[in-house]
This record gives C-alpha cells, sequence and structure tokens, in this order.
C-alpha cells in the first residue's frame, strides 16, 4: 500500500507540473484560434497518440467502443466541459486569475474522497489541507483586489472558469469510480475518441489557413500535454486517495505564477506582464508547506 502511494504521488506532481504550464500556452493559443477548435486539436491528438500506443500493444482496450457505460459516457461529457469552460474563461482572464478559480476543481474533488469514499483522514492531514486552502488565499488575495476592478469580462471568465472547474471535479469522482472497474488507458482512449467526434461539427477548421508555425507547435504541444497529464492522473487516482491527489494538484498555480514571473522579468511582447508581492510568495510556502504535510503525514484508509 505505501509503495502504491508514492507512486501515486508522483504521478500527481507530474499531472501537475503539466497542468502549470498549460495555462499559459492556452492565454497565448486562443488570440489566434475559437475555443472549441483548440479543444477538438486537444482530444483529437491525444486520441491518435494513445490510440497508436493501443493499437500496438494494447489492441483488445478498443473493445470498449463496442458497449461503453452510461457512466464512461457521461465522464467525458463533464471532462469536455471542463475543457470549454477553462479555455473560454482564460480568453476574459490572465493564466494565474484563471488558476486561482480553478482551484475549486481539486478541493470540491478532495471533498468527494472524504463524502462519497469514505477515505479516513486524520488530523495532520486536515492541517495540511487547512495550509493548503489559507496558503491559495493568501497567495492570491492581492492579484484578485486588482483583477476584479476590470469589470464585466473579467466576472464572465470567472464564471466560465468556474464552471469548468465543477465540471472537472465531477468527471474525477465518475472516474475514480470507473477505473475499478476499467483500465486507466481504456478511460482515456474513450474520453478521446468520443469528445473529439462530438466537438468536430464546430471547429473552425478556417481558422487554421496560414496560421503560423509556432502555433501548431503549441496546438501540438497541448494534445501531448492531454496524453501526459490524464494519464498520469488517472493512475494517481487508481493507486491513491482522492485527497492526496487534490492536494497536490492544487501545487499547479505555483507553477503558473513563477513561469509568468519569468516572463514579466524577461518583459516578453507576446504577454502582459504579472507582479507578485512578498505576501502573495509567502502564501505559496504556505501551500508547498501543507502538500508535504499531507504527503508525509502517514496516510491510512
Amino acid at each position: 500500500m505505501g509503495n502504491d502511494n508514492r507512486k501515486g504521488a508522483l504521478y500527481a506532481v507530474l499531472t501537475a507540473s503539466m497542468w502549470g504550464f498549460m495555462a499559459i500556452v492556452l492565454k497565448v493559443i486562443t488570440s489566434e484560434l475559437s475555443p472549441v477548435t483548440v479543444v477538438w486539436f486537444r482530444f483529437a491528438i491525444a486520441f491518435v497518440v494513445l490510440g497508436t500506443w493501443t493499437l500496438i500493444f494494447r489492441r483488445s482496450d478498443f473493445r470498449i467502443f463496442l458497449r461503453p457505460p452510461f457512466l464512461l459516457i457521461l465522464t467525458a461529457l463533464f471532462l469536455a466541459l471542463n475543457y470549454l469552460g477553462f479555455i473560454a474563461g482564460i480568453k476574459y482572464v490572465s493564466p494565474s486569475s484563471s488558476q486561482v478559480f480553478i482551484q475549486i476543481a481539486p478541493v470540491s474533488f478532495a471533498l468527494s474522497g472524504i463524502i462519497i469514499f469514505r477515505e479516513h483522514v486524520n488530523w495532520r492531514h486536515i492541517l495540511g489541507f487547512i495550509l493548503v486552502l489559507a496558503g491559495i488565499g493568501l497567495f492570491y488575495s492581492e492579484q484578485l483586489r486588482e483583477l476584479t476592478a476590470t469589470g464585466e469580462h473579467f466576472t464572465r471568465g470567472m464564471l466560465l472558469v468556474l464552471g469548468g472547474g465543477l465540471s472537472w471535479a465531477v468527471f474525477a469522482t465518475l472516474q475514480k469510480s470507473l477505473l475499478t472497474r476499467i483500465s486507466p488507458n481504456q478511460l482515456n482512449l474513450f474520453i478521446y475518441g468520443a469528445c473529439a467526434l462530438a466537438l468536430a461539427p464546430l471547429v473552425k477548421f478556417v481558422q487554421l489557413q496560414g496560421m503560423p508555425a509556432a502555433h501548431w507547435y503549441l496546438l501540438i504541444y497541448l494534445g501531448l500535454n492531454t496524453v501526459v497529464a490524464y494519464g498520469s492522473l488517472a493512475m494517481a487516482i487508481k493507486l491513491t486517495e482522492a485527497t492526496r491527489v487534490s492536494v497536490i494538484i492544487t501545487l499547479n498555480p505555483i507553477i503558473t505564477f513563477v513561469t509568468m514571473a519569468i516572463l514579466t522579468k524577461m518583459e516578453v511582447s507576446w504577454m502582459d506582464p504579472e507582479t507578485f508581492s512578498l505576501l502573495s510568495l509567502f502564501g505559496a510556502l504556505m501551500v508547498l508547506g501543507g502538500a508535504i504535510t499531507v504527503i508525509y503525514a502517514g496516510w491510512k484508509r
């Protein structure tokens, strides 16, 4: 059990790292393409990559398409809503602020782990979780005070990202139930294929004509990011508790903020600058401290 928990934690760390950079890439790409087009490319590329691997090594996994469980179809729907909500919202808010609101996703998923799956927590886990939440609040407090002054567009972006976050929490909860019956590879293979097929009629392919090579690279990166991040997430959820996975995933906004700080220092022209206070950095340390407390507290079922 201890070895599985360690492996699950490592998979969750990989997922958090991939998602930390994704918000910045999405902000850049949505200046060129519609949200639906970008989301379709992510699912399509992910399906091609995973489908090729499956065709070579686990061909029998394609049987999931013959009689998919209704719960699996519902899971795919909520992941698609998550993708669309987040990327539509990020058009109106910065990468950092989008990471503020999307934190409703892992927090809601952690609550599902305790309420639905009856996962046991002791006082050290609760302390770590409180530190994470308090740190996130402190980390973003000064940023939010300025961002909320931008008016109606910011509010629209906030609601879209929040909706995407809640959709992800439902997706992850359904996924955890499904992983007791089907493999992570089957689950992701079906979800990528079903979402790509469902969104294809809404894609604006005309936008791809004459698109710069750099944007093609970003689209390919987003597709590969989807394969790696969600493959790791599925393994993390299978190997360890929902609460543990949720706490580790809360680290991904820190990666976004650090990257944005570097880009601001470099004064790049393709991204609006952001500044961070010492209070925000202290909040980041609280988040890290809380996550470490939870991970090394000796999890028990």
